[in-house]
């Protein structure tokens, strides 16, 4: 595997992968990973909303399932990419531009700031794996650090609407245009991982 790793980071350079998936997908889970084996660094979306100067309106947002108007957003995205501390580095973003409509300018962004996006990740999830994991996460929430805003059913039940409204279109914009891999993100951790590089090695092949 190292063999096949060195091949799609020199591919990789210091471009992007975006990572998209439904709530508790494993999106920031898998980013990490490939960061770590790829000499990269992970870029959540919420990240660049937490650099606005102010966060609790964000967090008003987010704890409510929404998201953040577009020209708000994309406002902030090109020079929070452009940090110098991210030169020379290959990203991970983890949903980076979640509307329809903010993918010609993430794919600008991401080009100006000297990582052009090489892929997109789409981990697949059933509606009742969600919830599963859903509950399995505030059970233990509950039991490190009590009851959080965010642990509710509504909260879920809006975010994959959102999904479905908003970021769909978006994965059929990278599918249009060849940038997509798809995984199953009901597997094992380690199997998710290996089957993004396998699709990876197989798009850098083609």
């Amino acid at each position: 595997m190292n063999d096949e790793i060195k091949i799609i980071a020199n591919w990789l350079g210091t471009g992007s992968i975006n990572i998209f998936g439904c709530p508790f997908s494993g999106k920031n889970t898998q980013g990490r990973i490939l960061a770590d084996l790829f000499g990269g660094v992970l870029i959540a979306g919420g990240d660049i909303l937490r650099s606005h100067h102010d966060p609790e309106k964000i967090k008003q947002v987010m704890a409510n399932g929404g998201i953040v108007p577009s020209d708000f957003y994309l406002g902030m995205v090109l020079p929070y990419l452009s940090q110098p501390e991210l030169k020379g580095k290959p990203l991970m973003l983890s949903a980076v531009g979640r509307s329809h409509g903010e993918e010609p300018v993430i794919m600008k962004a991401t080009t100006d700031s000297g990582h052009p996006l090489k892929a997109v990740i789409l981990l697949n999830l059933s509606e009742e794996e969600v919830c599963r994991r859903f509950e399995a996460e505030t059970a233990e929430a509950q039991h490190d650090r009590g009851k959080r805003s965010d642990d509710r059913r509504v909260v879920l039940k809006t975010r994959l609407k959102k999904f479905q409204t908003n970021t769909i279109p978006v994965i059929e914009f990278y599918r249009d245009r060849g940038l997509l891999i798809e995984v199953d993100g009901a597997l094992s951790r380690s199997k998710v991982t290996n089957e993004i590089l396998k699709g990876l090695l197989g798009y850098v092949s083609k």
